[in-house]
């Protein structure tokens, strides 16, 4: 682009740029196309991957600020704190889940047993969201783990296709290399660029999941502890703004003798 440039202003013609992008590309033939179109259908899939599974954590995250902060705890029962929260959501199904564990353990003869069922109902219930939210990321890891090699194949093909420019014309020339060798240095740029952020993407989501699975193992305890109590027990969050609320006792006086 400068070169044109400069040619313009000094009224001069620009020099035909043979050994740009498409013009390697062209040299390299289908096989260079097909390995671009690979290279890049990982591209796309990885963005895709990681901005909807933002979205998705992002989504959880704010609903559990919600609950932290909200009316659930505040309710006289986890079916009424149930109705307050979103339908379809995380929270609300392991709510949901733990109820049904509990109108379904009065079959259960043993209290222990009872416990149990609760306890690895809402297990099943969080492991199941986990799972959910871990959908799509062993892409990520396959993308970053390959993209490097699939980047590698057409840099060994381009070099290749170098080397028998070179034997066919009995000597090094530019021309007859520049082509091919400017392929091997795309597709390993390439290969980078595509790894790179998939690698980022998968270790970034990968740790917002282990965050959001401690949080849905806390809310886990919290609702099989306030079904086990009959709705006694209730996270500290949700008792400390009553008893904040409630007026201090008077401190109590003595008359002095006299």
């Amino acid at each position: 682009m400068l070169i044109e440039i400069l040619a313009a202003a000094g009224g001069t013609a620009a020099p035909e740029n043979s050994f740009g992008f498409t013009e390697a590309m062209k040299q390299g033939g289908v096989i260079a196309w097909f390995i671009l179109t690979v290279l890049v259908i990982m591209s796309v899939g990885s963005f895709y991957i990681l901005i909807t599974k933002l979205l998705e954590q992002n989504k959880i995250l704010g609903q559990y600020k919600a609950i932290r902060g909200g009316a659930f705890w505040k309710a006289n029962s986890l079916s009424e704190g149930a109705t307050k929260l979103e339908k379809n959501s995380a929270w609300r199904q392991l709510v949901d889940d733990g109820l049904a564990a509990e109108n379904q353990h009065s079959k259960m003869t043993d209290s222990l047993e009872a416990h149990d069922w609760m306890h690895g109902s809402l297990a099943r219930s969080a492991a199941s969201i986990n799972a959910r939210l871990a959908g799509g990321l062993p892409f990520l890891a396959t993308v970053g783990a390959t993209a490097p090699f699939v980047g590698l194949l057409g840099t060994v093909i381009g070099i290749y296709r170098a080397m028998i420019g070179i034997a066919i014309a009995g000597s090094a020339q530019i021309d007859k290399v520049a082509g091919p060798v400017g392929e091997a240095l795309i597709m390993t740029a390439i290969g980078l660029l595509v790894a790179v952020p998939a690698v980022l993407a998968y270790n970034w989501l990968q740790s917002r999941n282990r965050r959001i699975a401690e949080l849905l193992s806390g809310f886990s305890t919290d609702v099989l502890a306030n079904i086990t109590s009959r709705g006694t027990v209730k996270p500290a969050s949700a008792t400390a703004p009553a008893a904040a609320a409630r007026p201090a006792a008077a401190p109590t006086t003595t008359a002095p003798k006299a």
